[in-house]
């Protein structure tokens, strides 16, 4: 009897112990559940709600407030200056072709042409008598341009076929098609007219496809002075050129110039306070830091989100055998910090090129605006996640966000049809309508009839020397019209609206439509009742432990 005694007290006591363990186990499995549903939760928390889980201030949020002030700031200054630089590039331009192309009047650059041979003649050497007498006629500060002691002569170069018979009447010809150069100089210190300085060089009209006129001109932007910036030296490569590729007897005559900025040798400015670089570039620096330090938070939550991800993905691979979903993977990586990851390299990278620009190091102000434009831009777009956090605005996020892949769809099956539409006009509407000579043009133009702009006059200018190609053209802009202003655009619309709908229709039911929000329906603890805290040096399953193990010791205890 105490043989059998002992078995059975031996029994009782294993039997406890096990049933112990195991409920043991249950509550530290549930624990660790627990855990990572206020971990992920915690992390989809707006910045108030983290504040009151955590008391955590939002650093990250006034950083980005700060950033987006001092940016904005920094756009407009460098804004102003590039304004400045493009306009004294355009109105030197429009200087050039006053002077140097023979009774020429605004607006007239895509009809200017000659058609007679000594037009042509007297064009150039309009061109050669008001380059050597620059300085008596200009109103600008205009100088030729200097290499050592000598100034860079005028060059007058002929392109032409090598050799060539040509006999329209007889409907023969023979021509070889390698192109020739022929130039000639002319020193701004020589006067000649082009005949009687040069006897030799002579127009090969029947042959000839291009003459360039080419010369160099220097000038100081002196209007950045009165905004206390120090005026910038630059080099205008003037070209002027008569096409007569088409060999129609019409030789168009254009202008063009190359600018090259540069640093002024040396320069001194009286009777004005020249503003202190130095607080410039330190303001430069200022935002430079701010951009690192928002570029490092940002990518520490990404990282963060993606460990989460990882730790969310083994939970259901372990406990619940199934995968996470591609969708509920991408919940775990906010576009949003990468969209201001991506604004703050593009706002260093500007505000680098930017201190460069102003210690006159480069000149390259169209990359430079590029740069902080495209970076402000992401900026301010970046301030639209804080806006998602008030309900009404959410609802607007999340339609468009899930509207998105099916607009991509859409937008690709519609887009072929748009291409067909481009091509087709292109050719065979082309050579008798101005809007359509060029696929670029094209686009152009079948964008502004989608929006329903310039309808009329793509209407009117059809010029009617083919009737064939007038009656096309009428089926071409009638059907591209109806297809896609009364079908194409309002399928666009409806898949908007179906989704805003069925967006509403979720937020009102409040029921989870994703595994995610399923597993952090559970967790229904506030940001304010201080389970999310962190001890100082511990972090959360160190906090979870503890929890566990008080819980342990009030079952066991009630037990008893």
């Amino acid at each position: 009897m105490e043989d059998s005694s002992d078995l059975y007290d031996e029994y009782e006591t294993n039997y406890t112990s096990s049933w112990a363990d195991h409920q043991h186990q249950c509550l530290e499995d549930q624990e660790n559940v627990d855990c990572l549903r206020r971990k992920i939760k915690y992390f989809f928390m707006n910045p108030c709600e983290k504040y009151h889980a955590r008391g955590r201030k939002p650093w990250k949020l006034a950083l980005q407030i700060i950033k987006i002030a001092i940016i904005t700031i920094q756009l407009v200054s460098f804004g102003l200056s590039n304004q400045m630089v493009v306009t004294f590039k355009e109105e030197n331009l429009m200087t050039f072709k006053h002077l140097f192309l023979k009774d020429y009047v605004d607006g007239s650059s895509d009809t200017y042409a000659v058609y007679r041979q000594d037009d042509v003649y007297d064009h150039i050497d309009y061109v050669i008598e008001k380059y050597v007498h620059l300085h008596n006629i200009t109103v600008g500060n205009h100088e030729y341009e200097k290499k050592g002691a000598f100034y860079t002569p005028l060059s007058v170069c002929q392109e032409f076929y090598l050799n060539g018979s040509i006999f329209p009447s007889n409907e023969t010809f023979e021509i070889d098609a390698q192109v020739v150069t022929d130039c000639l100089e002319v020193s701004p210190m020589y006067h000649p007219s082009l005949r009687e300085g040069y006897p030799n060089f002579e127009l090969h009209f029947k042959r000839m496809l291009t003459v360039k006129i080419t010369f160099v001109l220097k000038a100081i932007n002196l209007q950045t002075v009165r905004h206390r910036e120090l005026p910038d030296c630059y080099d205008f490569t003037v070209i002027i050129t008569f096409d007569n590729q088409v060999h129609s007897g019409r030789i168009k005559v254009d202008l063009e110039n190359d600018v090259d900025i540069n640093e002024c040798r040396d320069w001194k400015v009286t009777g004005a306070s020249a503003r202190n670089i130095n607080l410039t570039v330190l303001f430069d620096c200022l935002i430079i830091v701010t951009c690192i330090t928002s570029f490092a938070l940002c990518t520490r939550s990404v990282i963060n989100g993606i460990q989460l991800q990882f730790e969310y993905t083994l939970y259901c691979r372990k406990n619940c055998g199934k995968e996470v979903p591609l969708s509920d993977k991408l919940e775990f990586l906010n576009g949003w910090y990468i969209l201001i990851i991506v604004s703050d390299v593009l706002s260093i990278i500007g505000s680098i090129l930017k201190i460069e620009i102003q210690t006159k190091v480069l000149t390259s102000y169209d990359i430079c605006s590029i740069f902080l434009g495209t970076g402000t831009m992401f900026v301010w777009i970046g301030v639209i996640r804080y806006m998602g956090y008030f309900r009404k605005y959410n609802i607007l996020i999340l339609t468009l966000r899930a509207a998105f892949p099916n607009v991509i769809r859409f937008i690709c099956c519609a887009g072929i049809i748009y291409l067909s539409y481009c091509f087709c006009g292109w050719v065979v509407l082309g050579p008798y309508h101005e809007k359509f000579r060029t696929l670029n043009t094209v686009s152009e133009c079948l964008f502004s009839l989608i929006n329903g702009d310039d309808m009329y006059p793509t209407f009117k200018n059809m010029r009617q020397k083919s009737s064939l190609v007038w009656v096309f053209s009428r089926v071409y802009l009638y059907s591209f019209v109806s297809l896609f202003i009364y079908m194409i655009l309002s399928l666009f619309i409806t898949i908007i609206t179906d989704t805003y709908d069925t967006i509403k229709q979720q937020q009102q039911s409040g029921t989870p439509t994703s595994e995610l929000q399923r597993f952090l329906s559970v967790c229904k603890d506030l940001p304010n009742s201080g389970l999310y805290r962190l001890n100082e040096n511990k972090g959360c399953f160190l906090d979870c432990c503890i929890n566990r193990f008080r819980r342990l010791e009030e079952s066991l205890t009630s037990e008893a």
